[in-house]
């Protein structure tokens, strides 16, 4: 019994002291974040499921997932929108990248209920009469029972149409809404880590590497100083060809600061991921082969092999 009070005390405060690590770097992150202005690199879909990044993986981002949340929800921020950060939320597993209102569907957003139309089922005249119908031996009233049946039954059968109407047109006018708070509602990065946030993820630094293939930190609408703001790809500030071309190529980089390390493509291709384009690029450089995926024109992934 001892033994379990003792590891029970000690599970106790471990939890509480991953709790209180947990609750400063929280503090930290709304100390260096809260109120910033940012420049997303890539459309984000107007709801609070927001972009998940899981930055130790192979591939961090699922783009199919975006455009589908996208085709459901619309687009709140298009790529190089600039919009302030407005909440940085620490949990177990994930760190919450609030973007302008963090995206439609958190706590206290009225999503509503469907209307549904009030039908009226057979009513008991109407039963009557087609017992009447069923049992009148006599032709001429037969045939005055089935058309005053026939009247009832057109009479329901047009107010409930009228009432599917109605129920139609306010389901229309809730969705556009709808569309229209989450428009204005921002979006977010939930950035992952399995099975917990690492400490050093939990940094200023430790954000800013994950999102930047996402998000431009830099420029004087960032408030942070210059040595914590990593570098991101722009006019001003493109990689140069050269002989380390090779060792620039780094996920994040724009299409334009790609082909100025290598040049133009060889091959190029393009598809539609919902409202995302797909960029598949092709390119040889120093006896090398370069295969580079770019999404909205950030590229995503690469590889490079022998020609």
């Amino acid at each position: 019994m001892r033994q379990l009070s003792l590891a029970t005390a000690f599970a106790a405060s471990v939890a509480l002291v991953s709790a209180h690590a947990h609750a400063q770097s929280e503090s930290a992150l709304r100390t260096a974040f809260e109120g910033k202005t940012i420049t997303v690199k890539v459309d984000l879909p107007a709801t609070a499921y927001g972009v998940d990044v899981f930055p130790l993986e192979t591939t961090p981002v699922n783009w199919r997932l975006v455009a589908d949340r996208a085709k459901d929800y619309g687009t709140a921020l298009k790529m190089g929108t600039q919009v302030m950060i407005t909440k940085m939320v620490v949990k177990k597993d994930h760190i919450e990248f609030q973007l302008g209102g963090g995206g439609y569907g958190t706590f206290g957003d009225e999503t509503g209920n469907a209307a549904s139309a009030r039908e009226e089922s057979e009513s008991k005249e109407e039963r009557a009469l087609r017992d009447s119908v069923k049992t009148e031996p006599n032709a001429t009233k037969k045939k005055a029972y089935e058309k005053e049946l026939n009247n009832l039954r057109s009479a329901r059968e047009r107010e409930n149409s009228r009432a599917r109407a109605e129920a139609a047109q306010a389901n229309e006018l809730r969705e556009a809404n709808l569309r229209a708070r989450r428009v204005v509602s921002g979006s977010r990065f939930n950035v992952w880590y399995k099975p917990t946030v690492p400490t050093d993820a939990m940094t200023p630094e430790g954000v800013m590497n994950a999102l930047k293939p996402y998000v431009d930190f830099s420029g004087s609408a960032y408030a942070g100083s210059p040595a914590d703001v990593p570098v991101a790809s722009s006019s001003s500030n493109r990689p140069v060809a050269g002989a380390n071309a090779l060792l620039s190529i780094r996920k994040g980089l724009l299409l334009a600061d790609v082909e100025a390390l290598l040049g133009p493509a060889n091959t190029a291709s393009e598809s539609k991921e919902g409202v995302l384009t797909l960029m598949k690029r092709h390119y040889v450089y120093d006896g090398k082969k370069i295969s580079a995926s770019f999404v909205n024109g950030v590229l995503i992934d690469y590889a490079i092999a022998p020609q």
